[in-house]
């Protein structure tokens, strides 16, 4: 009721605007705002209907399915189950590109002006860009869309943000199973763009075929930017934004990072990792990224070790959920039930940490 005493007239939402914040807005009563319209919950979706509009890429369905497949509810296991068994045999097709560098080195433009130039030469591009969770809230932004508006429109091309969650390397729990379900759906080229927390990206490098880092030039001592052990872990680096006065800073860079690989271990055997420079803003040089991509594949299939390398990531990823299965049903079962009560032992001096371990593994 307003102050008149009469109920409040029914308004579109467009009609608000233009109004001031001071102005109490029609459909807005006691200080709270009500909709006209009744809010329609979404039908659940069907292992059938998720395995058919993947293969068909309907990106609705395929995003749909990614959020059964990253919940951790234990109500989703079996769906999600049932999408990855019915979706394997479709993946494994694409080209698997992880892209790191230091904060401020422009990923998120790489990656648009990149993903576009791809989509216009006819491929299908997934981005699986992890933003940060925030160690405090939980939270993250997820503004990955945003970044890149103009790919995120393209119909050649599907974004999707997840959260960090604090997971090991900077990528989310299931990234591996998203990047199946988007081969499955037809996507041949996948980016995934990580945080880009240093060392711990050796979990990203064990499920791409092809590491990119990206750095930038004129910001200090270029090889102070990124620890050693990312830059061992490269198959190229590239300095973005050679362009306008910093383009001669760039190729500068470009050099250093050249005599730097020089020296280390190629972390592919058989392949000599590359520094290049190039301009997201202006797309000088980003062709060329994708050039050396493609010697890459080429040079490890003849090589024989294309195919191989992809079943030994399998493995490594079947040992990390093992792990990460093993500690969470231990953690579950009966003998974490002395858990509180050997924390506060040890908490408090009474029994060592070796001989607390040893009572909950072998009570």
């Amino acid at each position: 009721m307003n102050s008149e005493g009469k109920k409040p007239e029914w308004v579109p939402e467009d009609d608000h605007h233009g109004t001031y914040a001071s102005e109490v807005k029609p459909g807005v009563a006691d200080g709270m705002a009500f909709s006209t319209k009744p809010r329609k919950k979404r039908r659940p979706l069907e292992a059938d209907e998720a395995v058919e509009g993947i293969l068909d890429s309907s990106r609705t369905i395929l995003a749909r399915a990614i959020t059964v497949i990253e919940s951790r509810a234990p109500a989703h296991r079996p769906l999600a189950a049932e999408i990855l068994r019915r979706c394997l045999p479709e993946s494994g097709r694409s080209v698997r590109v992880g892209i790191t560098g230091v904060p401020g080195a422009g990923k998120s433009t790489f990656i648009e002006r990149f993903g576009l130039q791809l989509c216009e030469a006819g491929h299908r591009v997934a981005v699986l860009a992890v933003d940060p969770t925030s160690a405090v809230s939980g939270g993250s932004v997820l503004g990955d869309k945003t970044r890149m508006e103009d790919l995120s429109r393209h119909s050649s091309a599907f974004i999707r943000p997840s959260p960090a969650g604090g997971t090991l390397g900077g990528v989310a729990a299931k990234t591996r199973e998203t990047m199946l379900l988007c081969e499955a759906a037809g996507y041949d080229v996948i980016l995934v763009e990580t945080v880009g927390v240093g060392q711990s990206e050796v979990a990203v490098r064990t499920m791409v075929d092809f590491f990119l880092l990206l750095q930038i030039a004129g910001a200090g001592d270029e090889l102070q930017g990124i620890k050693k052990g990312v830059i061992e872990m490269a198959d190229a680096i590239v300095v973005n934004k050679a362009d306008g006065d910093n383009k001669r800073r760039a190729e500068v860079a470009r050099g250093e990072y050249s005599r730097v690989l020089h020296y280390l271990h190629p972390h592919t055997p058989g392949w000599t990792p590359k520094a290049m420079a190039c301009s997201a803003l202006d797309g000088t040089g980003v062709d060329a990224v994708w050039k050396t991509i493609g010697d890459f594949r080429s040079q490890l299939e003849e090589a024989g070790t294309w195919s191989s390398r992809r079943q030994e990531q399998n493995v490594k990823w079947f040992h990390t959920l093992l792990k990460d299965a093993v500690l969470a049903r231990f953690f579950e079962s009966a003998a974490a039930d002395g858990l509180r009560e050997i924390e506060g032992e040890v908490a408090a001096g009474k029994v060592s940490v070796t001989e607390a371990v040893d009572r909950l593994l072998w009570p």
